[in-house]
């Protein structure tokens, strides 16, 4: 089977493409035959080395989600049955025509779907569902997310409006994307080298972090909270936090799925439903063959991306 892994750490061209023996699943693992591969801003950071990425062994697979078909069963899997169409996320070794997803983490894929659609959703949609979930925004408070034109950030300017957020103020690099978050419903569009972002907010969603946190954090009115779910670090002044009373909490999908398995899987059946419905659009920026991956991390690094940058294996 072809897979790509890196052997060093670096940009784009540290990837590469290579004949592997297929893995055997585990206990309470799914063998899957991938037919569509998420590309995510944390597993290129990964592949350069930044932040918790530098402790990976190598050589390593990338890639933390996927979707495709069930070929093989490990021991003590129920609930499952080769055949089945799943996504699951994976937190590693993605990037390949198998991959083995953990069945805690998988869940069936509804008929009407594509496996590229279902990738764009899933992980994305979890993450905003579980920042939203974390934020807890009232009826009268408002929302400012950085990256919203990313694969999570513009699922989370879709959820936030419908769950009533009155004011939802999506935060980017480049004035260009404006009509695609205006299109989605955003109430403001601002970008990261605006002078001002407007009005405070109560809430922050915070995507991309590093030299932009301590903006972030600025955004807040006083007493706001700021939910940090990126993988690029950062640091903040600990008086804004007294001086402001703001708040700031760490979110990963690996300690919510844990901690919050019922609602992981109402989140789940939400997006599905949200998704069947029209109400929500994952937006597909690009599909590209495996081979390309290095193409697709490039894409992700310009952040070049209105929406999701999927490989098609």
């Amino acid at each position: 089977m072809r897979q790509v892994r890196f052997h060093t750490y670096g940009g784009p061209e540290a990837l590469r493409v290579e004949e592997v023996e297929a893995p055997e699943p585990g206990p309470g693992e799914l063998l899957v035959r991938t037919e569509a591969i998420g590309v995510t801003l944390p597993v290129v950071r990964r592949v350069r080395g930044d932040g918790k990425g530098g402790g990976v062994p190598l050589p390593c697979v990338p890639g933390d989600e996927i979707a495709g078909e069930v070929i093989a069963l490990g021991p003590e899997v129920t609930g499952f049955a080769v055949g089945d169409r799943v996504t699951s996320l994976t937190f590693s070794g993605a990037y390949g025509e198998l991959a083995l997803a953990p069945t805690f983490m998988a869940g069936h894929i509804p008929d009407a779907m594509s496996a590229v659609q279902a990738v764009a959703l899933v992980r994305p949609g979890h993450v905003a569902l579980a920042a939203l979930s974390t934020a807890a925004p009232t009826g009268t408070e408002s929302v400012l997310i950085t990256g919203a034109a990313g694969a999570t950030g513009h699922l989370a300017v879709q959820l936030a409006k419908l769950q009533g957020v009155p004011r939802v103020v999506a935060a980017v690099s480049s004035a260009a994307k404006a009509e695609f978050l205006y299109g989605l419903g955003a109430d403001e569009v601002v970008t990261y080298d605006q002078e001002s972002w407007g009005e405070p907010v109560d809430v922050v969603l915070d995507g991309v972090g590093g030299d932009l946190l301590p903006r972030a954090l600025g955004a807040l009115a006083p007493g706001g909270r700021l939910i940090f779910f990126n993988s690029g670090g950062g640091t903040v002044p600990a008086f804004e936090l007294l001086a402001g009373s703001k708040t700031i909490t760490g979110l990963t999908m690996r300690r919510f799925v844990s901690v919050h398995q019922q609602l992981y899987r109402r989140h789940r059946a939400r997006l599905w439903e949200l998704a069947g419905s029209g109400r929500v659009r994952a937006a597909v920026h690009a599909e590209l063959p495996l081979a390309d991956a290095a193409k697709a991390h490039e894409i992700i690094e310009a952040r070049a991306n209105q929406g999701k940058v999927v490989l098609v294996p």
